[in-house]
């Protein structure tokens, strides 16, 4: 059965799934290891025990959704070597090197220190466990650093040649391949977005045990109370930020990718004199026109090129065949813009409560941070298929196409290693999110229990061999000389 299907499009499939379940971690992570340093910090500045009940219990859950992060991240550098081996191949020259570098130095240095941050407050004193702290946090940010370097020089390919004869992408300059065209806007709207993420998540937590002390007529922890005030006071700060970085992030690729820009917009067609922003509308990329269309004219003009006359090109300047599908675009596109503002709007509203003194009792407002609490997640990977189905039919833009970039693999095999992840994805992780979800359900409280090592000295992996009889022999009789 699985024969009759496309082997590059399930090769497209699997790599979508894995990153997709992967990069759900990552998007919490970055912004909750920074989170728990500024506890930390909070902590030994005021010593103030709120902070330390906050970060022994948000360790614990950053522990586990670490942990399945580098998992699920394993699984999607083995497919470079597998369903894509001719870009592995081709582009390897010159994505090799960075991709290195996020092990060697961000991958390395957040474990290196994950230890000491977990377990070694009592063991290596204050100073050194801050900076343990510190560098996990550096750690993730480096990590985004590369990764999002590597994948920005695959929508805006620089400093590198093309060899001839292998048709090999050599580099020429490693500045322009790390820092090429779309990096920095990339960086800062991705891992703005990751701190989003992480606010709304500990927000929802915060709101969720608000309520649940409202309804038993208990009153709130302190830590409840100052998990969900921080988290709304990101929300409000930051949120108007990412919108800001967004409208850069866009016009950068207008610049470099205008197909993608052209599918986000739905303009199918030229506009001389103006385009309308489409806030609604069906694509028919056969018929190539967008049906049932709702829009605002001159707005997208106005967005795009911040004046309402100034024109805008449509698909149909774009040949067929390098034409993105436009209905994915479209879509993703949307449901993220939509969630942007929908964070902005609650951050708005949390500022408002606050200047009315009712942040802790605004139930209203509670229950909308439990319904945004998983927003950031459904926003990044919104914006995630927006910025990979917009680079369609290249891997490497306007250079290698995906068509060419796969391994030689019947659709069988990809089929069959598709659904193998797709059951062990959902058994492994699924499990790892529910106990996530436990840790969550239960408030902090004070004095809240700390990570303890399984066993009180050094793990000894090999197991307890016994000694042999002549040294037991020894260690008696020094025994009985005493």
């Amino acid at each position: 059965m699985l024969g009759s299907f496309d082997a590059v499009l399930l090769a497209r499939i699997q790599f979508a799934f894995t990153v997709s379940f992967h990069f759900l971690f990552p998007a919490f992570t970055i912004g909750l290891a920074s989170y728990l340093a500024v506890l930390n910090g909070l902590w030994l500045w005021t010593r103030d025990h709120q902070y330390l009940d906050l970060f022994r219990y948000w360790v614990k859950i950053f522990a586990l959704a670490f942990a399945m992060g580098v998992v699920s991240g394993i699984v999607m550098s083995y497919q470079f070597g597998t369903n894509w081996s001719v870009f592995s191949d081709k582009a390897g020259p010159v994505i090799g090197a960075p991709m290195a570098y996020e092990v060697l130095s961000a991958f390395f240095l957040e474990a290196g220190f994950l230890g000491i941050m977990l377990f070694g407050r009592e063991r290596v004193g204050p100073t050194l466990h801050m900076i343990a702290c510190i560098a996990v946090a550096g750690g993730t940010a480096m990590s985004a650093f590369w990764i999002l370097s590597v994948n920005s020089w695959m929508h805006t390919p620089a400093g590198f040649e093309i060899d001839l004869e292998t048709g090999q992408f050599l580099p020429t300059d490693f500045w322009q391949v790390i820092f090429n065209p779309s990096f920095p806007y990339r960086l800062m709207h991705t891992v703005t977005a990751a701190y989003l993420t992480t606010a709304f998540i500990v927000g929802g937590v915060g709101a969720s045990h608000l309520l649940r002390r409202r309804r038993l007529s208990e009153p709130a922890s302190a830590s409840t109370r100052t998990m969900f005030s921080m988290a709304m006071w990101m929300a409000v700060v930051v949120a108007p930020v990412q919108i800001f970085l967004g409208d850069l992030h866009g016009l950068n690729t207008l610049e470099h990718q205008p197909a993608k820009v052209m599918a986000m917009e739905g303009h199918y067609e030229s506009h001389p004199d103006g385009a309308p922003l489409y806030l609604f509308g069906i694509p028919n990329d056969e018929a190539q026109r967008l049906d049932y269309a709702i829009g605002i004219p001159n707005l997208s003009s106005l967005i795009l090129k911040h004046d309402l006359a100034a024109p805008l090109d449509g698909l149909d300047t774009i040949p067929d065949d390098e034409q993105p599908p436009t209905f994915i675009v479209f879509w993703s596109f949307r449901v993220m813009v939509a969630i942007g503002f929908a964070m902005l709007a609650l951050g708005l509203w949390s500022l408002w409560a606050r200047v009315r003194g009712n942040l802790y009792s605004a139930h209203w407002l509670h229950r909308a941070a439990v319904v945004m609490a998983p927003s950031g997640l459904v926003a990044v990977l919104a914006g995630w298929i927006t910025t990979e189905v917009g680079r369609q039919p290249y891997t490497v833009y306007g250079l290698l196409r995906t068509v060419d970039s796969a391994a030689p693999l019947d659709a069988a095999a990809v089929g069959s290693s598709l659904v193998a992840f797709v059951v062990v994805y959902f058994a492994v992780f699924g499990a790892g999110t529910y106990y996530i979800l436990r840790l969550m359900s239960r408030p902090p409280v004070f004095d809240e229990p700390r990570l303890q090592d399984v066993a009180p000295g050094p793990i000894r992996t090999a197991g307890i061999t016994p000694a042999p009889e002549e040294a037991v022999r020894r260690a008696d009789d020094r025994k009985g000389g005493a």
